[in-house]
C-alpha cells in the first residue's frame, strides 16, 4: 500500500483490492492512551464512521462506496474517487458553476442533517467532484445528532472554511439558500450559526 495522507487520527493509503484501486483508511495508535482503551476507541470510531457513511448514502448524499470494514484492524476499505477536490477548483470556475456546486452542497448538508447525521468536518477539502457528482468524504469526526447546536457547528465550520480559503463572498449564502429550501428546520439552524459566530467574535475580543 502507498500512503498518501497522514493525519492526527488516521493514515490514508492507496491500495489494490481484488484488482480494484481503493482507499484504505486506518486509524492510528495513540501511545498516550492505555492499550486496551485505545483499541476500543479506535474500533468504535472505525465502526461509527462506516455506519455514518452508509447512513449518508441512504439519505441521498454521495459518499465513497465501502467495500470492507476491518474492525480489528481499525480499517475501512472504500472506493477511490479519482476526481477534483472542491477546494482546488472552485475559485477557478465560473460564478454559474460555483453557484451550482454551492446549491448542491446545501442540498447534501440538508439531507445529512434531516437524517440526524453531523459530518463534523465540513470543508471544501472534504468534497470531491467526479463524473458531474459531488461526493462527501472523511466522516471521521462525525456523530449522530438532531441537535440544532451540532447542525449549526457543522455549517459554521463551512462558513469559516469559505472565508479562509475562497474568494467569492457569495458561496456560503448560496449554500444556505439551498439548505433552507431542502430542510424544514433550516431557519432555526441558521439562527444557531449566527449565534455561534457571535460567540466566536466575543471570545476573540475577550482574549
Amino acid at each position: 500500500m502507498e500512503i498518501i495522507k497522514r493525519g492526527a487520527e488516521a493514515e490514508i493509503y492507496l491500495a489494490d483490492w481484488h484488482g480494484r484501486k481503493v482507499i484504505v483508511k486506518r486509524r492510528i495508535k495513540k501511545g498516550y492512551r492505555i492499550k486496551e482503551l485505545d483499541e476500543r476507541i479506535r474500533e468504535q470510531r472505525t465502526k461509527r464512521e462506516a455506519l455514518l457513511m452508509m447512513a449518508a448514502r441512504k439519505a441521498g448524499v454521495s459518499v465513497p462506496i465501502i467495500y470492507d470494514v476491518r474492525i480489528k484492524d481499525k480499517e475501512i476499505v472504500m472506493q477511490y474517487l479519482n476526481g477534483e477536490r472542491i477546494k482546488d477548483v472552485i475559485d477557478l470556475k465560473s460564478q454559474q458553476w460555483q453557484k451550482k456546486i454551492c446549491r448542491e452542497i446545501g442540498r447534501s448538508i440538508a439531507n445529512l442533517h434531516e437524517n440526524g447525521i453531523i459530518h463534523g468536518d465540513i470543508t471544501t477539502s472534504n468534497m470531491i467532484w467526479m463524473h458531474e457528482k459531488l461526493y462527501f468524504i472523511d466522516f471521521g469526526l462525525g456523530i449522530k445528532s438532531i441537535e440544532n447546536e451540532d447542525r449549526g457547528v457543522d455549517l459554521h465550520l463551512l462558513m469559516e472554511a469559505f472565508k479562509a480559503a475562497h474568494k467569492n463572498k457569495n458561496l456560503f449564502q448560496w449554500v444556505l439558500e439551498s439548505y433552507e429550501e431542502n430542510f424544514d428546520e433550516a431557519k432555526e439552524v441558521i439562527k444557531k450559526v449566527e449565534e455561534i459566530a457571535r460567540r466566536g467574535r466575543y471570545m476573540r475580543r475577550v482574549a
